[in-house]
């Protein structure tokens, strides 16, 4: 996916002209939904997804919730489409045999913390989870893809962004019109510092925040950032906000596989200026091996305004389905 433009964030001429073709979009969505067949497995499954494209902070919140889900005693599994790789699967993600190109640049985060599958039929892979000993399945997005039945729909919003100009794909950045998504979930999460006119329709919101345990470590220090993800800016922004003196930046569409000449480019501007190469985590495990020893990524984890609430969430769930 591209680079969020701008006129998604707020209603404009361009974002007029576009919306007979997202009036459209939002159709077809709606009526792939009502005429697929859904599928309920037999162990619990949470959904993290959002209304938004583009990054909201999806990812961590899945690895957090796995955290948790282990610390309760369970066995998650996690569920990812494996946006930008190449196996069909149903497949378990290695890492050690596994890279972006075959997987996806998520999955191999998200292996880190959970067994991890990818797959492009999501029963099928479901399937595989549950044999393989999953009893709570983590569907890292796919909430509007239909084929899954979830008992628990979490949504993630960029407090900052919220839902952008609020128009479907592509006169603004919603992926279905947010009456409809909101309707099938049970929560949104609002990462981040929110912004005073977000309405979610009276769905219960939970507060969170994205925080760097090695932020120290960026006080004062000059950098060259770049990163492909939905909204690069906002990863700048981060750095900034860390203390860190970006001397240049450099944003990339989302899931971009980088050259080389394009990380000589980087490489040669970081020397020139004194400072060092940082990315993403997302971004830094799509770069080739040689290069991940000289560039350095940041890494983000959830910190909950009220940790507590999320683990009833998730403990009603599991204990609805498990009988407990």
């Amino acid at each position: 996916m591209p680079q969020a433009p701008d006129f998604w964030a707020r209603p404009g001429l361009l974002s007029d002209l576009l919306l007979p073709i997202a009036w459209g979009h939002a159709g077809l969505s709606a009526a792939r939904r009502a005429l697929s067949r859904t599928t309920r497995v037999s162990v619990p499954v949470i959904c993290v997804g959002n209304l938004v494209a583009g990054g909201a902070g999806k990812t961590p919140v899945v690895l957090s919730i796995a955290q948790m889900l282990k610390a309760a005693g369970h066995h998650p599994h996690i569920l990812s489409r494996g946006y930008g790789g190449t196996v069909a699967g149903p497949c378990r993600v290695d890492p050690t045999r596994h890279d972006a190109a075959a997987v996806g640049d998520e999955p191999l985060l998200l292996a880190a913390a959970a067994p991890t599958w990818v797959g492009r039929d999501r029963v099928a892979t479901a399937t595989a989870a549950i044999g393989a000993g999953g009893d709570v399945l983590l569907l890292d997005d796919g909430f509007q893809n239909p084929a899954l039945a979830y008992d628990l729909a979490l949504l993630v919003v960029d407090g900052a962004y919220g839902l952008g100009n609020g128009r479907v794909i592509p006169a603004g950045p919603l992926r279905e019109p947010a009456k409809a998504g909101l309707a099938r979930a049970q929560a949104v999460i609002v990462m981040g510092k929110g912004k005073s006119d977000l309405d979610f329709a009276g769905v219960r919101t939970l507060k969170a925040k994205l925080v760097a345990p090695d932020a120290g470590d960026l006080a004062g220090k000059r950098v060259v950032a770049f990163a492909g993800i939905g909204r690069p800016q906002k990863f700048f922004a981060t750095l900034e906000e860390l203390g860190a003196t970006l001397v240049a930046t450099r944003g990339y569409p989302d899931h971009h596989r980088y050259r080389a000449a394009e990380l000589d480019q980087s490489s040669r501007e970081a020397a020139s200026q004194n400072a060092a190469l940082i990315t993403t985590e997302k971004d830094w495990v799509r770069l080739d091996p040689l290069w991940r020893g000289r560039i350095a990524a940041l890494k983000v984890e959830v910190e909950w305004e009220d940790r507590a609430s999320v683990l009833a969430l998730i403990a009603d769930v599991t204990k609805a389905r498990h009988g407990a």
